[in-house]
């Protein structure tokens, strides 16, 4: 091979070695902003879910309670039908 050519190969090599190498250095110096970003939107999914939760429980009275009138004015109907066929 000619000099040149045999330069060449060792830089494209020590290139790689070094990027190779820089590549994990760059993930243990860094401050966890993608660790962060998910305890944050972590923390809102937790929040909303906690919001969620309240307005379902809410909602689930009203409809029961909504349920209960609906059956305590049916009972009136049928009663007040019952009577007026006698």
């Amino acid at each position: 091979m000619k000099q040149g050519t045999k330069l060449l190969w060792g830089a494209a090599v020590t290139a790689f070695m070094l990027s190779a190498s820089a590549c994990g250095k760059s993930e243990e110096k860094s401050d966890g902003s993608a660790e962060k970003t998910g305890a944050t939107v972590g923390k809102a999914i937790d929040q909303a879910t906690d919001k969620a939760d309240a307005a379902m429980e809410k909602a689930g009275e009203a409809v029961k309670e909504a349920g209960e009138k609906v059956e305590e004015v049916a009972s009136e109907a049928r009663d007040k039908m019952k009577e007026s066929k006698k």
